[in-house]
């Protein structure tokens, strides 16, 4: 069976992600649609507003075929970290094809960007190297490097979905097989978009609005089983999680913050500080924010710190993967079955208390979320992957 890949979120699950889904399987031709998806923590820093299993389902319901979890130590990375896991899992189940949303306003041909990429690293690292710490931000200076190397790209590192694209292109084109791109432009609801478009809108402005108690005006950006249950479920952001970052950030000595992953050239004091007179996670963050530690850098350090995540553990993920699946249509589990002997990575359907130290991670992680409201439900033991007609 044709297989084609779609690296996700969901945080929740809206129209332009059916779309999504939609438009992927009709570009590649594919009779399998694969979704890579987020787990409890995301790629921003942040909870997830519904829980795994819940916006798995909801991805089932609605044009994915088999849904696999990337893991905490891909998930909550940036951008070139992230796409290294996606397409690793995607890979690994020999998927042909991956669809992923753009929202450059230039054409621009993606696989050649990443072959480009995989025969000139060296040349970028030295001239990224000789702009870096000029002032400019991280995104400034990789658009410069490329309008240097590559000026017939019209690169931009400004725009979140774009960035993402081109670096799936980079990871991908690593592979002796590389999967056959398909960007997809976004349809009129751009990343941080706040507008409730009469089809679309982004999720940052459905969080919004379900945070503000207001369903009401985004029940047409929303399939119906989405709306239900973000109606009935345990939704959470950051703010339920504030009082345990504080302990954590309080309590710690400057040492045990400094084993932090990513805890790097003293912001442990900023932080630390911050803490101590803030009443709320926003309040902290805009106290610890600084041209260098952006909003999204801030939230993915206190993700990091509220899981206790030591760079050890990250490590032993990268080095031994695996793929957790989380649920499957009958067409999707057949396609499992298929790829079962010749995975690349050991195909996992239930997680027991003796698993291994590498899923120490996920099982710690998927169990602080759950401090995040009472109502959560258990995301490991016992439970077994979601299975749609």
């Amino acid at each position: 069976m044709k297989s084609c890949g779609i690296i996700v979120e969901y945080n929740p699950f809206h129209n332009g992600h059916y779309y999504h889904a939609k438009m992927a399987r009709e570009l590649s031709g594919a009779d399998i649609v694969i979704a890579v998806m987020s787990g409890n923590f995301l790629q921003r820093g942040e909870p997830a507003i519904i829980d795994k299993w819940t916006r798995a389902k909801e991805a089932l319901a609605h044009g994915v075929d088999l849904v696999i979890e990337l893991p905490f130590a891909y998930a909550v990375q940036s951008a070139d970290y992230f796409a290294k896991g996606g397409v690793k899992l995607l890979q690994a189940l020999e998927c042909e094809a991956l669809c992923f949303g753009t929202d450059s306003q230039n054409e621009m041909d993606y696989q050649a960007f990443g072959s480009f990429v995989s025969k000139h690293q060296e040349d970028i690292d030295q001239r990224y190297q000789q702009i870096k710490n000029n002032g400019m931000s991280y995104p400034q200076q990789m658009t410069e490097v490329f309008r240097q190397l590559y000026p017939q790209s019209g690169l931009d590192f400004s725009t979140p979905n774009h960035i993402l694209g081109m670096s799936y292109a980079k990871e991908n084109a690593l592979y002796a097989q590389p999967m056959k791109l398909y960007p997809l432009k976004r349809e009129q609801a751009g990343y941080h978009d706040l507008t409730i478009h009469q089809e679309f809108a982004s999720a940052t402005a459905i969080r919004k609005a379900v945070f503000a108690n207001e369903l009401d005006q985004i029940r047409q950006v929303l399939p119906e089983q989405v709306r239900l249950d973000l109606e009935a479920s345990s939704n959470v952001s950051w703010e339920d999680y504030w009082s345990l970052l504080k302990y954590k950030l309080i309590s710690n000595s400057i040492n045990e913050l400094q084993s932090i992953y990513q805890m790097k050239e003293g912001i442990e004091y900023r932080l630390q500080e911050a803490a101590k007179t803030s009443d709320s996670f926003s309040t902290f963050i805009k106290q610890a924010k600084t041209k260098r530690y952006t909003w999204t850098r801030l939230q993915r350090l206190s993700t990091y710190i509220l899981n206790n995540v030591k760079q050890a553990e990250i490590e032993q993920v990268w080095q031994h993967s695996y793929l957790q699946v989380l649920g499957f249509t009958e067409q999707g589990q057949r396609f499992l079955k298929e790829k079962k002997k010749t995975s690349q990575l050991p195909l996992l359907t239930k997680i027991s208390r003796d698993s291994g130290e590498q899923m120490s991670l996920a099982i710690r992680s998927d169990q602080i979320y759950r401090l995040g409201n009472s109502n959560i439900s258990e995301q490991n033991f016992g439970r077994i992957p979601i299975r749609l007609s």
